[in-house]
């Protein structure tokens, strides 16, 4: 049991600096996109939780 949770954890742990080593730090451009991907998503689901809560407030009255 110990020894599965040993080997799991380093198996983990090297999958994680693999990961951490092929990451690189996104260019302005691609900064600028997500952030309005973003943006778009956020106001998206704002959106239709407003919407959802409108059409509740007006089917409960």
């Amino acid at each position: 049991m110990l020894k599965e949770l040993v080997i799991s954890t380093k198996t983990f742990y090297h999958k994680c600096v693999r990961v951490w080593h092929l990451m690189k730090k996104p260019t302005k451009k691609e900064f600028e996109q997500i952030a309005k991907v973003s943006a778009i998503g956020i106001l998206i689901i704002g959106a239709l939780g407003f919407l959802v809560s409108i059409l509740m407030q007006f089917f409960i009255r």
